[in-house]
């Protein structure tokens, strides 16, 4: 599958990868250009392979609220959030951004290789009286993110400064010189200030090379899949399907990690903005019962050098013949913002953010590492 933006990634120059039956952009000049540019100026994503679904009732936030992670009912109108939806047994399925649009509408973004997935586990549990119905708007919406320190100018440049959100703010697109229509929220996946735009694909190609023409002067550049990875992990962002995996899928996850290591609850992914126990939710007891014990989804930055930490990397409490495992990698690599320092994301066990550990980064070497508190940069 191709995005609607598709001639214009070829016209940029982009390599272009299979990343879940779409054709996207792993890279335009180099990942660490466009990474270090993202962090320093401005850079622009693709990310229309996302999914987008409208969820709308009377009592929709309360539903919402029943079946998820975060209170929702506590975001008010033009407030955005970050949640988990847990099975019954309390593993996470898929973690999405919300944006409540109004007190009868709510906007949803789900990852791209679950979109399916989270249409059938909503479908089981609307309610029997059709008070709540979800639209899915995938395929017709272009989503692009505009994401850095100089974004907020070049969408006041290109857009007007009246749509410029604020973080985890949103709003319809208001009127604007170039006619697009649509959503825009403050939000993204690098840590940066900016926003995701969502708009008619039709409309798409035009506001794209609206926004690379007006972000020429505030340093912006096209970013691809590689940067927006190593742009989360500095950050500490989950990534789904890499740092959990829900079993209902029937997928094998990595030969390197032991059976279910990736199947998670939202206590051992440490993430607290994305939670709030002060609500009843489905699979709330596992959760309960793992925020009195048990692994966590910690931050390690190396201390030495060698190989990077990469998916599966085993992590000992010592370098000694004998040390005990404590837990495994599940994302890592380089950081580009940290002369290359490798960083990575691991589940741990008997560890605390300070202690020292040994990342088995090959069969022959072990590097030395700090247990962090992410973002690392």
């Amino acid at each position: 599958m191709r995005t609607a933006l598709f001639d214009c990634h070829v016209e940029a120059g982009a390599k272009l990868v299979d990343f879940h039956g779409f054709e996207l952009p792993i890279w335009y000049s180099s990942i660490q250009e466009e990474h270090l540019s993202c962090r320093s100026a401005a850079g622009m994503f693709d990310v229309s392979h996302m999914g987008f679904f409208a969820f709308k009732g009377s009592k929709v936030s309360d539903w919402l609220e029943d079946i998820s992670t975060q209170r929702i009912s506590s975001f008010t109108p033009s407030r955005c959030g970050y949640t988990h939806f847990l099975d019954h047994d309390g593993r996470i399925i898929d973690d999405m951004i919300f944006a409540v649009k109004s007190d009868s509408e709510i906007l949803g973004v789900p990852n791209a290789s679950m979109i399916s997935t989270m249409w059938d586990w909503f479908q089981k549990l609307l309610p029997k009286d059709g008070s709540v119905e979800i639209v899915d708007l995938s395929d017709q919406t272009s989503i692009i993110a505009v994401q850095g320190p100089t974004a907020p100018a070049i969408i006041g440049e290109v857009l007007g400064q009246e749509n410029m959100v604020g973080r985890f703010k949103c709003s319809e697109i208001m009127v604007n010189d170039l006619g697009v229509s649509g959503w825009i929220q403050g939000t993204g996946y690098t840590g940066e200030k900016g926003v995701e735009i969502f708009v008619p694909n039709e409309q798409a190609p035009k506001l794209w090379s609206a926004l690379i023409e007006g972000g020429k002067s505030h340093g912006l550049v096209p970013v691809g899949l590689g940067a927006r990875d190593t742009l989360r992990l500095e950050k500490g962002y989950l990534l789904s399907g890499q740092d959990f995996l829900w079993p209902g899928l029937g997928l094998h996850e990595d030969e390197s990690l032991p059976s279910n290591f990736l199947s998670r609850d939202t206590a051992e992914t440490a993430v607290p903005f994305g939670l709030d126990m002060e609500h009843d939710f489905v699979g709330r007891q596992r959760v309960a019962e793992s925020l009195e014990s048990g692994s966590r989804w910690r931050g390690l930055k190396c201390l030495d050098r060698g190989p990077s930490p990469r998916l599966g990397h085993r992590v000992l409490k010592s370098d000694s013949d004998d040390s005990i495992l404590v837990g495994y990698v599940t994302s890592g690599g380089p950081s580009p913002s940290l002369s290359r320092t490798g960083i990575a994301m691991a589940y741990l066990d008997d560890v605390q953010v300070g202690d020292e550990v040994w990342i088995q980064a090959s069969s022959r070497r072990r590097v030395r590492a700090e247990v962090v508190q992410p973002p690392f940069v």
